[in-house]
């Protein structure tokens, strides 16, 4: 099942070109329903938070020069705010480019990190791994936009990471995926620049969700990003970067000037 946030903060879901609109996500059927290509999609989230996980694939590490031999021995986190989250191009309007992403002023080194995000459903606190998965509302592609040279000299990473609209999310919430058994692609102007099978992440998403749960509640709508593979790399102006997942969909981005 297609989950999708449009309008003016509506819920439905998606079959086919036709969506069925709910009174919230997952919720009941209002009894209206929309045509995809007539309506502006939003991300598919009212997050509190945006939790993150860094270093999740051995390749990417690597790549960044951080392999010190040994696998990180739980995972490490860090957050984006709400602020960050950019609404996705509607793929049934294909002149609807959605939010621009801004180049800001501070940088000089933008990169793209193509990922699986994952969206709560319910209250989620000291959840034990084999049930963790039960928490999820859906899953959907992100971009976590990093000013790389801002995470390198910055105290913390609240410029590199936070900036307004640095978490493009979308386009919808498949609710019925194995995190773990799909194949996650980013595109730079049509380039293939990213391509891993989740089943690389050196920590599941299960596990990823029972650890955060161990001493931070989980609210419903918070977003989890579970880590970028190998390929990140600079963005310029005017860039158009795609995230793809098998299973979900592609998640389109403008980079603006």
């Amino acid at each position: 099942m297609k989950l999708v946030r449009f309008g003016a903060g509506q819920w439905g879901v998606l079959e086919g070109e036709t969506i069925h609109e709910t009174d919230g996500p997952a919720g009941n059927p209002t009894g209206q329903h929309y045509d995809l290509g007539g309506v502006t999609l939003l991300a598919p989230a009212t997050p509190s938070k945006i939790v993150c996980v860094g270093r999740n694939y051995l390749d990417h590490i690597r790549e960044l020069g951080n392999d010190t031999g040994e696998l990180p021995k739980e995972p490490g986190l860090f957050l984006k705010g709400p602020n960050t989250l950019a609404h996705p191009a509607n793929p049934a309007r294909p002149h609807h480019s959605g939010d621009v992403v801004p180049y800001p002023s501070f940088t000089k080194l933008l990169h793209y990190e193509g990922e699986l995000a994952v969206v709560i459903e319910r209250q989620m606190r000291n959840v034990p791994e084999e049930e963790a998965l039960d928490y999820v509302l859906g899953y959907t592609c992100a971009l976590d936009v990093t000013a790389r040279d801002a995470q390198k000299t910055d105290l913390q990473w609240v410029r590199a990471k936070s900036t307004d609209k640095f978490c493009p999310l979308g386009p919808w919430l498949v609710t019925s995926l194995e995190p773990q058994n799909t194949t996650l692609r980013t595109y730079v102007n049509g380039e293939l620049r990213q391509e891993a099978h989740t089943s690389r992440m050196i920590f599941p998403v299960a596990r990823i969700l029972a650890y955060i749960s161990s001493f931070m509640t989980l609210e419903p709508g918070d977003v989890v990003l579970t880590g970028t593979p190998e390929g990140v790399g600079e963005l310029k102006p005017g860039d158009q970067v795609e995230v793809a997942i098998e299973g979900i969909g592609d998640l389109h981005t403008r980079i603006g000037h």
